[in-house]
């Protein structure tokens, strides 16, 4: 049987609410910020993996909107690409760039030495570094295309095993890499009110916001905005892509919707004509990266997983053990040797591992015993939402270019 474009966004929907209500009746996987979109898609991956190995397909779908909604979560990406928000956090978000910059290229030089060490191509050793540990699933499977191109079989698979054991390693570790370094370092607790995640996204959202036309509703005509300002980030990103494409860069699909979108962004804090609502594009964002990836993993070939278990396990133990290393020796000496820094390398630990639902979680859970830290909740947000993608895809890249 075979589903059309419309039967498949509604099998994907289906399927992301099966996520839902799997991670409510399962708490761990809430507490480790499994995606819902994963939690649901893989058992049906599984499930078709089964029933679909005859010729025909049991079941078939229509994935012509999976490259359009993957591009859309990215260019939302990109319009939170706002200099004048990036300038609130201070050097201290340059700092923090900087470090996660160089952490995600040491990621693909010791993924693609252990890889070679272990008689597997060097990519696969980047596929299971700075791709799917600093970008997380969606950056995974949106490169997956490239790297199965460029010699690694079951890229889009061993993509996403690699970043649920990220997102699981780095839920388990932030938190007690934390607090052994402030049993071993004597650290001043700050006095100053914490800043709750709502009131940093309150601080980081202030844009000046259009007016809404008379006699228009205020929360259609805001969101149709939105819609229509990503729409044309992601139509006009196809032609910035096209361009590399023709002058003979790999690059993602994405990465054009993420340039487009940042210029965007950064013209409407100077002129203020659209009025752009981060927490808007964010929402839009949010729903075409769901669907995007329950349609990616229902597509998944797991079997190809089955020789690859070994290596990648192996792999993945030096990329914990690098991440855990800088959090203990690095990042708290650069980011100022005290309280807050302790709590940046937690928050480090999660988004360089998992995603920055990780980093906000093991945060939250050391302010919650220990004490504020608002400038930790300023910084890596920052770093971790969005602004190592936009290096990560140039290392990546570059690795695709060194290894391919």
């Amino acid at each position: 049987m075979s589903l059309d474009l419309v039967q498949t966004v509604a099998f994907a929907g289906a399927a992301l609410f099966l996520g839902y209500g799997i991670k409510k009746r399962v708490p761990v996987l809430a507490r480790y910020n499994i995606p819902a979109p994963v939690v649901g898609g893989l058992p049906i991956a599984a499930l078709l993996a089964f029933f679909n190995r005859g010729t025909p397909p049991l079941l078939a779908f229509d994935t012509a909107l999976q490259v359009p909604l993957q591009n859309a979560f990215f260019a939302s990406v990109g319009f939170g690409a706002s200099l004048r928000v990036l300038g609130r956090g201070g050097p201290l978000v340059l700092v923090m760039m900087i470090l996660a910059s160089v952490a995600a290229a040491l990621q693909n030089v010791v993924g693609a030495g252990v890889a070679w060490a272990v008689g597997e191509h060097p990519l696969m050793g980047v596929l299971a570094g700075s791709v799917t540990l600093t970008g997380g699933p969606a950056t995974g499977l949106a490169f997956a295309p490239l790297f199965e191109s460029a010699g690694v079989g079951g890229a889009a698979t061993l993509a996403v095993s690699a970043a649920m054991i990220g997102i699981v390693s780095g839920g388990l570790m932030g938190g007690p890499i934390a607090t052994y370094l402030l049993g071993r370092h004597a650290t001043l607790l700050p006095s100053r009110p914490a800043v709750t995640l709502e009131a940093l996204a309150e601080r980081q959202m202030d844009e000046p916001v259009a007016a809404t036309p008379a006699g228009e509703d205020v929360e259609a005509y805001g969101l149709v905005k939105h819609l229509v300002v990503l729409l044309v980030a992601v139509g006009a990103g196809g032609w910035v892509s096209a361009g590399f494409t023709a002058i003979g860069w790999t690059l993602p699909a994405y990465i054009g919707a993420m340039i487009v979108a940042a210029v965007i962004r950064n013209l409407d804090d100077v002129a203020g004509v659209v009025g752009i609502s981060q927490r808007t594009i964010d929402d839009l964002g949010t729903v075409a990266l769901s669907i995007f990836l329950v349609m990616a993993l229902m597509t998944l070939r797991l079997w190809q997983l089955a020789g690859a278990v070994i290596p990648l396990l192996v792999i993945l133990t030096a990329q914990v053990a690098l991440v855990a290393a800088l959090c203990i020796w690095v990042v708290p000496r650069v980011m100022g040797r005290d309280y807050e820094a302790v709590v940046m390398s937690g928050g480090f630990c999660g988004f360089m591992l998992g995603t920055t639902a990780n980093a906000v979680a093991n945060m939250g859970a050391l302010v919650e015993r220990y004490g504020p830290a608002p400038k930790a909740y300023l910084v890596v947000p920052l770093v971790g939402a969005f602004g190592i993608d936009f290096v990560n895809a140039l290392l990546i890249t570059a690795a695709l270019n060194i290894w391919a």
